[in-house]
């Protein structure tokens, strides 16, 4: 043979040889992780969006114990985290639980990069911890890891254009970007977060319409955000019932559904279709237990005057360990006893609003303004707000029958009346009355610190938006923005904002 062959036989032979060497000794755990999406995962997933955590978890345990190799059980114990922390705001589980962010993230960057979930999986782990983070004042901290979810889909979409989830989680927060106040729009350009909502609502639409193994997989993840992203950004609340009804969706068995008509239900002052949703939903201990049950339920029954409303809303107070609307509720219960003509009472939940919760939510800012004042709201005008709230319209209107402005001595109760009144009138269908009072509610109101002029102004905006009248939409939307100074002034903005973008078709 000759040498030069000789050689060339060795080489071939000895680096096989290594080569086998090399895979036996190398750590097998670290040549073969993977994602592996398979029935035990999904089935786990399931149950975890449904708020059946302990049942979830339990299949994760036993997808880690089959194949250890398996990275998306890691991925999905993110989603029990997430819904722990999102409802109950528990700052001692936030404690222990926040070292996993950084521990799956590194577990996650085991797989192959070439898998379509090497990147999802992580930009939904930012996204979910930005939104937790959010819930426990870390804003800053929380921008950054909206950045980089933010980024990371976006970047996973270009690579893997067929893997539809990414429409998901991508549309969802372009439209978040796209609502994005004018004078935080500095912070989103820095963070490169740029976003339409017309552009995110398409895609997650066309989402709800593909029907390959991960778009089904997802669509209920998909249901939930769609829907309030069209109750609260596009102002669509009866295309929102609808696609609830259409979709047939289980609010006896998937409590996060249950959650989501419940609470869009009582945003749409529907007190009565939220009581029978929450008294209607499984009551078996296999959920994930939360006091938000007696947050919503308290709401609806305040909103009709409802004597035993009191027991859930200090149920609440009594058991939930974060702090977003307890300043609310406190004031909640500080009405409530006031209209009963309880005044020791009333003083003392009020005196807990500036001592309990915080003020991150407008509602909760708001009720602390409040307690500030040595002022009490005009009970009829109290019991009037409460029972529009909850969409017994006539019995508050009846209330109002017969009164006018100049009825009340103080100027806020003057602007509260005609907008009351307006609210009520808009309400029941007639909008040119509606309209004659909310335009009273901006002149008495538009240079007072109570937000009912810029509310008023943000409905009149509405109210010709629905019949295609964008360019006068679009004024009276600019003039709840003017505004100044006012309780809510955030959110108010923001809806207005994205009522411009809807006339302008951005």
């Amino acid at each position: 043979m000759h040498p030069l062959c000789y050689f060339l036989k060795r080489m071939v032979l000895f680096s096989g040889y290594a080569i086998m060497v090399s895979l036996l000794l190398s750590n097998p755990a670290e040549a073969q992780k993977n994602f592996d999406f398979n029935a035990n995962c999904q089935l786990a997933y399931k149950e975890i969006v449904q708020l059946k955590l302990n049942n979830g978890q339990r299949l994760l345990n036993a997808e880690k114990a089959a194949h250890p190799n398996n990275l998306i059980p890691y991925f999905l114990e993110n989603y029990i985290d997430f819904f722990t922390l999102f409802f109950n705001e528990d700052p001692q589980e936030y404690k222990k639980r926040i070292p996993n962010l950084e521990n799956r993230l590194d577990k996650l960057s085991d797989g192959p990069d070439s898998s379509p979930f090497y990147l999802f999986t992580k930009s939904i782990v930012h996204f979910q911890w930005a939104a937790i983070k959010i819930k426990f004042g870390h804003n800053w901290d929380a921008g950054w890891e909206f950045r980089r979810s933010f980024l990371q889909v976006k970047e996973n979409q270009v690579e893997h254009p067929l893997f539809y989830p990414n429409e998901l989680y991508r549309g969802a927060m372009q439209v978040a970007a796209g609502t994005i106040p004018d004078g935080y729009r500095w912070l989103s350009n820095l963070l490169g977060i740029k976003g339409t909502i017309n552009e995110g609502m398409n895609k997650l639409q066309t989402f709800l319409t593909r029907n390959d193994e991960w778009s089904r997989l997802f669509r209920d993840e998909c249901i939930f955000y769609y829907c309030y992203l069209k109750y609260y950004v596009e102002n669509d609340r009866n295309a929102v019932f609808n696609i609830i009804q259409e979709q047939k969706i289980d609010t006896v068995n998937n409590h996060l559904f249950a959650y989501l008509a419940a609470n869009l239900s009582l945003g749409n002052q529907q007190s009565e279709k939220a009581k029978n949703i929450i008294a209607g939903r499984n009551h078996s201990a296999e959920y994930l237990s939360t006091p938000v049950w007696d947050l919503e339920m308290g709401y609806a029954k305040i909103y009709h005057l409802e004597p035993d409303a009191a027991l859930y809303l200090e149920r609440f107070i009594y058991q939930f360990k974060g702090k977003s609307y307890v300043k609310d509720v406190l004031q909640k219960l500080s009405w409530y006893y006031y209209l009963k003509d309880d005044q020791s009472m009333a003083d003392k939940y009020r005196a807990l609003v500036l001592k309990k919760g915080g003020v991150d939510t407008e509602a909760d800012k708001q009720a602390m303004k409040e307690a500030k004042t040595n002022i009490w709201p005009h009970k009829l005008l109290l019991k009037a707000r409460l029972l529009n709230d909850g969409g017994y319209y006539w019995e508050a209107l009846n209330l109002l029958m017969g009164k006018r402005y100049t009825d009340f001595s103080k100027p806020q109760e003057q602007t509260e009346f005609v907008y009351r009144a307006a609210r009520l009138y808009d309400d029941l269908g007639d909008k040119e009355k509606a309209i004659d009072f909310y335009k009273q509610a901006v002149v008495l109101g538009e240079k007072r610190t109570e937000y009912f002029a810029a509310r008023a102004a943000l409905h009149i905006g509405n109210i010709h938006e629905k019949r295609n009248e964008k360019k006068t939409a679009i004024s009276w939307y600019q003039r709840c923005l003017d505004m100044e100074d006012h309780d809510f002034k955030n959110s108010l903005d923001q809806r207005a904002k994205a009522g411009i973008a809807r006339c302008k078709g951005e």
